[in-house]
């Protein structure tokens, strides 16, 4: 018809959303803003998802229903106070006392074993219990092999074997044993995925990683054969058919009960039905069933997009910082995070067998949230030293967004590491 418009051509359409998005995602602080949206949608949704899947275990243990969500919200607010930190503080004092960390963390760590000082629940000894608050050392000794291991890693522009073995295997051979000791089986698979990131993003290679990596599956299939909850746990994964539904295959079997409940649309913010005693560990290991069953299939995959944004921005921040200590620091947390993150949502949806590793920022646990924080709050400081980035910053043209979380201005330090890539460091 005369004076009609033709309809725009549906590839040219995606051309121009494709160029718009290519545009901005080279704007500086286009990684910081990433980031910090990532953390602030995943926390905001830990808090209403913990507040929906604890209200019933918190009635039945105090009579009220917020009990713990407001343990979770204050530990919340710690965990933002470190985020500040770990986006505040220069990198390079983080990398000076990155040894002093790991030996408070490996000192920590021989300590909760020892009877009297550490403290045993459900026949784990990981635990400090003090003024009615637990400490679990194992999710900070994380971060300080992080920081060490990216410290002796990046001293070698071409590091050889020897470099890249001691001492930085050896000593991640101790934290598992002794996390392994608690015992803690997930928590070893956190570390195991910590050390194999260090090494591929120190510069190993391919055969190295996938030696230690066998060695670390054979170990892992070990472990689980030689204790017998563990065992069972394997045996009903493999053969799901012949398990016990009301023994080891229990959990398993209610998350998929849950995830088939909910749908795609979900049956609505508060009402699921697995949360009343069915579901062990709801607002834990398994919230993700949780919040499947009651935001339905797309809140899921809401989750599951967050943390696929989280892998593309964190090795985005990585490749562009030209210091090669803190750019093996954000890719190695980066893989940390989202390998934790897939582990957890593949045994709740029976995709891998359960080992009880919690959900980065939407599980509850007061330890576990606050590193994960202070982890976030690595990250940012990383984007926050991009080039352009510390241009932009040094100008105070930063944006509302970067304001608001405290950033200022590039001191002389910080314009050194973003120009020389951190030689001052090295």
């Amino acid at each position: 018809m005369v004076g009609t418009v033709p309809p725009r051509c549906p590839a040219r359409v995606v051309s121009a959303v494709r160029g718009n998005l290519d545009s901005w995602a080279r704007r500086p602080l286009a990684s910081f803003t990433v980031l910090v949206s990532v953390y602030g949608l995943l926390t905001v949704i830990g808090l209403v998802m913990v507040l929906s899947a604890s209200s019933v275990e918190s009635l039945l243990q105090s009579g009220s229903l917020y009990e713990v969500f407001v343990r979770q919200l204050a530990f919340s607010g710690a965990g933002l106070l470190l985020f500040v930190v770990g986006l505040r503080v220069e990198p390079a004092r983080w990398r000076r006392i990155s040894a002093v960390l790991l030996l408070v963390g490996l000192v920590l760590l021989v300590g909760v074993l020892v009877p009297g000082l550490g403290t045993a629940i459900a026949g784990a000894r990981k635990w400090y219990s003090l003024v009615g608050l637990s400490f679990q050392p194992s999710e900070p000794a994380k971060i300080a092999l992080a920081l060490w291991g990216a410290h002796v890693l990046a001293r070698h522009r071409r590091p050889g074997w020897r470099d890249l073995l001691s001492p930085l295997l050896p000593v991640g051979v101790v934290m598992l044993t002794l996390v392994v000791l608690e015992p803690d089986l997930g928590t070893a698979v956190s570390i195991g995925i910590l050390v194999v990131a260090l090494l591929h993003f120190g510069g190993a290679p391919w055969r190295l990683l996938a030696a230690i990596g066998g060695g670390g599956l054979v170990g892992a299939l070990v472990l689980g054969l030689t204790a017998g909850y563990r065992h069972s746990r394997i045996a009903s994964y493999l053969d799901p058919g012949s398990a016990d539904p009301q023994g080891a295959a229990y959990q398993s079997t209610q998350a998929l009960y849950a995830l088939a409940d909910g749908g795609w649309l979900g049956r609505g913010l508060g009402q699921g039905g697995s949360k009343w005693s069915y579901l062990p560990n709801a607002s834990n290991d398994f919230i993700f069933a949780i919040l499947g069953e009651e935001l339905g299939t797309l809140g899921g995959l809401l989750v599951i997009g967050l943390f696929v944004v989280l892998a593309w921005v964190g090795l985005r921040i990585a490749a562009r910082t030209r210091d090669r200590w803190l750019r093996i620091v954000a890719a190695t947390i980066t893989t940390w995070l989202v390998g934790q993150a897939a582990i957890n949502i593949g045994y709740v949806v029976g995709l891998l067998p359960v080992t009880g590793i919690p959900l980065p920022l939407i599980s509850s646990g007061g330890t576990s949230l606050v590193v994960t924080m202070f982890a976030f709050g690595l990250l940012a400081g990383a984007a926050c030293r991009e080039p352009e980035a510390a241009a932009i910053l040094q100008q105070g043209q930063a944006p509302l967004l970067a304001r608001l979380t405290g950033i200022r201005p590039a001191s002389r330090e910080r314009r050194a590491w973003a120009t020389r890539g951190g030689s001052r460091a090295r």
